[in-house]
């Protein structure tokens, strides 16, 4: 299931959104559940005036969190499941790698990859 549209972490649509990802967690809770948004995790959804008293839930509910604006200057199509350079895949909960979920396992591989990246330790150097 995937999360976008309008803006998922503006404060008035947290409360709406946080009964839908309860109840889609109830009835299919192996079913991976993607959100993108464009406010950044760190500065705007965890500490920033779009935190809520649903915040916390929804992030505990949402597997995958695409942060970011798009851009259109870092604007990139080679990028898998986001539009701009500057937006990232954070793989937030979820199953573990090899579950048969192909795109959880390709955000995790991507969030591998840009950790490995940025300790130097890249075979993409």
């Amino acid at each position: 299931l995937t999360i976008l549209g309008g803006e998922p972490f503006e404060p008035e649509n947290q409360a709406v959104l946080v009964g839908l990802l309860r109840k889609v967690k109830k009835i299919c809770p192996n079913k991976s559940i993607w959100c993108y948004t464009g406010y950044t995790y760190e500065t705007e959804i965890l500490r920033g005036d779009k935190h809520t008293a649903f915040t916390d839930e929804m992030l505990s509910l949402i597997d995958v969190l695409v942060d970011g604006r798009f851009l259109l200057a870092e604007k990139d199509i080679t990028l898998l499941y986001r539009g701009s350079r500057n937006q990232r895949i954070l793989a937030l909960h979820g199953k573990e790698k090899g579950s048969g979920d192909p795109a959880l396992d390709t955000a995790r591989d991507a969030i591998r990859e840009i950790t490995d990246i940025a300790r130097g330790d890249s075979m993409w150097k």
